[in-house]
C-alpha cells in the first residue's frame, strides 16, 4: 500500500512538473537535450494531423524552457522539418520549377499554391503577435487538440472512397478554400497539416492528393514564417551554444524525412481517425492534469 501511495505522488509531481505553467524568468535556458528533444518532436508532429506548435508548447512546458526565447525556436526549429518536404519532393519540386515558364500544367500547380498560401500569408501578418503572446499555452492546446479531433471524425464519417486524382486536378477554387482552411492553423493546437487536409478533402480531393498538396503548400508557408522569426529574432536565438540551432534542424530534419514518406504511405490505404482519436485522448488528459 505504501509503494502504491508513493508512486501515486510521483506521478503527481511528475504531472505537474510536465504541464503546470511557470513564469518567464523561472524557465531553464536551452541545452542539447532540450534541443534534441524538441527537434524530435518538431519532425514527428509537424505533417501528421496532431499539431506540431501544440506538442513543442506541451513539451516546451514539460522541459520548463518557455517564454519569448522558446516561442521563437519552436517557431524557426519548423525550417528543419520544412527541409525535409524539400528533399523529399526535391524532384516534384525541380520539374515545376523547370517546367514552369512553358508548361501550363506546371503553371496551374504554381499558381494553385500562391492563391492557397496568400489568406494564412495576410492575416498571419495582421494577428502573430497576438496569438504568441496569449494563446500559446497548454489549456489552448488541449481544446484545439479535442476540437480538431471532433471535426476530423465529422469528415471522415462523411467522406467516401474517392478516385486518385492528383495534384494536376486542383483547380483554383479548391485552393482558396484550403488556403481558408491554413487559416485556422494559426490557433495552436489546430494543426496546419490537419487543417489544409481536411479542407482539401472538404473540396472534394481524395486522402493522397489533399495530403500532397498540404506538404507542398507547407513549404512557402513555414518558409515565411521561420524565415520572418529568424529576421525578427536572430539576437536571441543566438545567444549561447552556436551549434544549439543547427542541431535542433538536424533532428528535425532527419525525423520529418522519415515521417513524411511513412504518413504518404499510411493514407494511401487508412483514414485518419487514428489520429482524431488521439488529439482528443492528449487534450482530455491534457485538461485533467491541468485542473
Amino acid at each position: 500500500m505504501q509503494d502504491f501511495v508513493n508512486k501515486e505522488t510521483l506521478f503527481a509531481r511528475f504531472s505537474l512538473t510536465i504541464l503546470a505553467a511557470v513564469p518567464d524568468d523561472a524557465a531553464t535556458p536551452m541545452s542539447v537535450w532540450t534541443v534534441i528533444i524538441l527537434g524530435i518532436v518538431e519532425g514527428l508532429t509537424e505533417f501528421l494531423p496532431v499539431s506540431s506548435t501544440g506538442h513543442l508548447i506541451i513539451a516546451g512546458y514539460a522541459l520548463n524552457f518557455t517564454g519569448e526565447e522558446a516561442t521563437s525556436f519552436e517557431i524557426v526549429i519548423q525550417l528543419g522539418a520544412i527541409l525535409s518536404v524539400i528533399v523529399y519532393f526535391r524532384q516534384l519540386l525541380w520539374h515545376l520549377l523547370r517546367q514552369l515558364p512553358r508548361n501550363p500544367v506546371s503553371q496551374r500547380l504554381a499558381v494553385a499554391l500562391a492563391v492557397a498560401f496568400f489568406p494564412a500569408a495576410v492575416i498571419g501578418l495582421a494577428v502573430h503577435k497576438w496569438i504568441e503572446a496569449y494563446l500559446f499555452g497548454p489549456i489552448t492546446v488541449a481544446w484545439a487538440l479535442i476540437a480538431g479531433g471532433v471535426v476530423i471524425l465529422l469528415v471522415e464519417r462523411r467522406l467516401g472512397k474517392r478516385p486518385m486524382e492528383g495534384l494536376n486536378h486542383i483547380d483554383l477554387r479548391q485552393a482558396w478554400w484550403v488556403g481558408v482552411a491554413q487559416c485556422f492553423s494559426m490557433f495552436p493546437g489546430v494543426s496546419r497539416s490537419g487543417a489544409t487536409i481536411i479542407g482539401g478533402l472538404l473540396t472534394g480531393m481524395d486522402r493522397t492528393t489533399a495530403t500532397e498538396f498540404s506538404f507542398l503548400l507547407a513549404v512557402p508557408t513555414m518558409l515565411a514564417a521561420t524565415g520572418y522569426k529568424i529576421v525578427k529574432s536572430h539576437e536571441m536565438l543566438l545567444q549561447g551554444d552556436p551549434l544549439l540551432l543547427p542541431l535542433g534542424l538536424a533532428v528535425a530534419f532527419i525525423t520529418g524525412l522519415a515521417v513524411v514518406a511513412g504518413f504518404l504511405a499510411f493514407v494511401r490505404s487508412h483514414t485518419f481517425r487514428p489520429f482524431a482519436y488521439y488529439r482528443i485522448v492528449l487534450g482530455v488528459f491534457i485538461l485533467i492534469i491541468m485542473r
